[in-house]
């Protein structure tokens, strides 16, 4: 498995329009990517401009497969106009234990 959290800010004045990209992103990587197990975005309680995404694959294959797809490239173009690049930050992560259902 392949888990990866990405963390970054909403531009303030384009909630709506970000959230709306972002609810177009998880649709696409649902029906698009079997490889994708979990592709949940999260908003920061304390500072709702803050998104963070949740992310597990297969594999490391799907996990490429994901990045080199026409709905990511279409949603890494809303860095700069909805997200703001500068407080993008990607953690892969390798799990030591646990379980989810």
């Amino acid at each position: 498995m392949n888990t990866v959290l990405a963390r970054f800010n909403i531009i303030a004045g384009k909630e709506t329009e970000a959230e709306e990209a972002m609810k177009k992103q998880a649709a696409s990587v649902e029906s698009a990517e079997p490889g994708a197990l979990a592709y949940i975005f999260h908003r920061n309680r304390k500072d709702p401009t803050v998104i963070t995404v949740f992310e597990i694959y297969k594999d490391d294959e799907a996990s490429q497969a994901h990045r080199n797809t026409e709905h990511m490239a279409a949603f890494a173009s809303h860095f700069g106009s909805l997200f703001d690049p500068a407080t993008v930050k990607i953690d892969r992560l390798e799990r030591i234990a646990g379980f989810s259902r």
